[in-house]
C-alpha cells in the first residue's frame, strides 16, 4: 500500500487503541490480497498488535484456512455480507487476535455483474467472545488500485469504529 500521511494516522490510531487494550488483530484479505496487513507491518512494532494475517483469495481457500463452508459461497458468493462476516468469524476462530477485520469484493476491471458490479465490497469485522457484522462499500467508477487502496482506508476506519 502507498502510505500516504492520512493512512499512516489510521495505522498509528489503531496501534494506539490495540495497545490500550492489550488486544491483537487478524486479518481475513480476499480482494485486497494482503495491504491490509503489509500496512500495519510495515510499521516498526506491529509484532506487538498484529497476530497473523489469511489472503484467502480463492473460494477453497476461503473454507481451507477460514471454515467457511462451501455450501455459503455457492448460495450467497464470495462477495457477500454473509461470507465477510464468514470470514471475520473464521478469522477469530484459528488464531490468537481478539479482534479480526475480513474483506471481500470485486477489485475489476473485470469480473462485475449487474447485481455485483465492480467495486462492490464487503468489509466485515469481529471481537472475539462478541459482535461479528459486515458493512457494504461501492467503490464504483474506481480502478483496481483506488478500489484496493479505499477498501483498506476503509477497513481501518471500520477498525477504529469499533475499538
Amino acid at each position: 500500500m502507498s502510505a500516504s500521511n492520512s493512512d499512516n494516522d489510521l495505522v498509528d490510531q489503531l496501534f494506539t487503541k490495540l495497545k490500550a487494550k492489550d488486544w491483537n488483530l487478524v486479518t481475513a484479505e480476499s480482494c485486497t490480497g494482503g495491504m491490509i496487513a503489509t500496512a500495519i507491518t510495515d510499521k516498526s512494532g506491529s509484532s506487538s498488535v498484529f497476530d497473523r494475517g489469511y489472503v484467502t483469495y480463492s473460494n477453497q481457500s476461503k473454507t481451507d484456512c477460514l471454515g467457511v463452508p462451501a455450501m455459503m459461497l455457492k448460495k450467497h458468493g464470495a462477495v457477500s455480507m454473509e461470507v465477510a462476516e464468514e470470514m471475520a468469524r473464521g478469522a477469530l476462530k484459528h488464531s490468537e487476535a481478539k479482534v479480526s477485520i475480513a474483506v471481500t469484493g470485486i477489485a475489476g476491471p473485470s469480473g462485475g455483474t449487474p447485481q455485483k458490479p465492480v467495486g462492490l465490497v464487503y468489509i466485515g469485522y469481529g471481537i472475539k467472545g462478541g459482535i461479528v457484522q459486515a458493512k457494504a462499500f461501492n467503490f464504483t467508477e474506481m480502478n483496481r488500485e483506488d478500489i484496493r487502496l479505499n477498501t483498506t482506508k476503509e477497513a481501518f476506519k471500520v477498525l477504529l469504529s469499533i475499538l
